[in-house]
């Protein structure tokens, strides 16, 4: 499997120049001082000079962004994902068509969402449990990434406590490592851990629009590296994930924007369909969390996969399909064809008492 590109943690912006230089380029009124600004800059601790220039632009009352830095930086993280999705596929060899195959429909894609839609649980816990039975993390480690999934999943609502410690943490860990070292965990892990947590429901819809001629993309909060993994391995075009930087094929410990989530995937989606000429009013998106409703209004076709109960709610009152795969009788519920009816299980509960009788 090809490796992430290194260039994958520049800066989203085209030019791959730094942040001052690309600060200079952008016209603000006349009363705003860019060169105090610079200054101030230049005083910051280097590891929160990105954070200082995007949040005193999100705030500046006479600057050109209107966005807070929350939403700026959800854009940011859209145009890295996307950046580094594209690059990626160019890196690939392209494949010749096989005799009978679909002719490519070059203005369609579907984007599937990973945890809880494509995959059993998050796909990061996993990742994280792979990295604990090799001495990365600890297992307590683990219960803390499980316990703020399981809060989440029962209340719909993230912590932004949590969020903060998790990525933290996360940053931590791969700070000073080589980016080809957490593809090739990645490779692993999902051998070990996610390859038997694939719900086949899921992967018969995707298979659908690859039998179509169509692009099919994840998109995911997952770091970029594992969700190309997860990609290649199910034979997918490729992937829309979190975009951590890197310099010389070696990750910073800093993110580029954010962890790509909610708004942050639907600019991923827009700026990807972009740059491969994809109209969206041809394209299909599938989640279970309400979180992606950004990413499902976006496209012409929105479906729910296994949804929580306010996505339920959005796609009774919009009229968008649903399939349930966790139980039989959901799955027949919403209409599911024979194919569709493979994929269901009880995953969510196996996979916590796994994960406990692991610890």
């Amino acid at each position: 499997m090809p490796s992430a590109p290194e260039s994958s943690g520049a800066t989203p912006l085209d030019t791959g120049d730094d942040w001052e230089t690309q600060a200079a380029r952008i016209e603000f009124d006349d009363d705003f001082d860019e060169d105090d600004e610079l200054h101030d800059l230049a005083e910051d601790d280097e590891s929160n000079r990105v954070t200082t220039w995007i949040s005193q632009r999100a705030s500046a009352a006479t600057g050109r962004f209107r966005q807070t830095a929350h939403e700026l930086r959800q854009t940011l993280a859209g145009e890295a994902s996307a950046k580094a999705a594209v690059d990626s596929l160019r890196l690939r060899e392209p494949s010749d068509a096989e005799p009978g195959e679909a002719p490519r429909d070059l203005t369609a894609a579907a984007f599937f969402d990973v945890d809880n839609t494509l995959v059993q649980g998050a796909s990061i816990v996993h990742f994280a449990r792979g990295l604990a039975a090799r001495k990365y993390f600890t297992y307590g480690d683990i219960m803390d990434f499980a316990w703020t999934q399981a809060k989440f999943r029962i209340t719909g609502k993230e912590n932004a406590r949590d969020v903060a410690e998790g990525r933290e943490k996360a940053l931590s860990f791969i700070a000073g490592r080589q980016t080809s070292e957490l593809v090739e965990l990645g490779e692993e892990i999902f051998d070990d851990y996610i390859a038997d947590k694939i719900w086949p429901g899921t992967r018969a819809l995707a298979q659908r629009h690859l039998d179509a001629g169509q692009q099919v993309w994840l998109v995911t909060a997952t770091p970029v590296e594992l969700a190309q993994t997860i990609a290649d391995r199910l034979g997918l075009t490729g992937a829309l994930g979190t975009v951590a930087e890197s310099v010389d094929g070696v990750f910073t410990g800093r993110l580029v924007g954010d962890i790509l989530h909610g708004p942050g995937k639907a600019h991923a989606v827009r700026a990807l369909a972009i740059r491969e000429g994809l109209n969206l009013k041809r394209c299909t998106a599938y989640s279970d969390s309400h979180n992606d409703v950004p990413m499902l209004s976006l496209v012409g076709k929105a479906v729910a996969i296994n949804p929580d109960t306010d996505l339920r709610d959005v796609a009774k009152v919009r009229g968008w399909e649903m399939y349930d795969f966790r139980t039989a009788r959901k799955a027949a519920k919403y209409g599911a064809g024979t194919a569709i009816v493979l994929g269901a299980a009880g995953g969510g509960a196996a996979a916590a008492a796994r994960l406990l009788r692991h610890r």
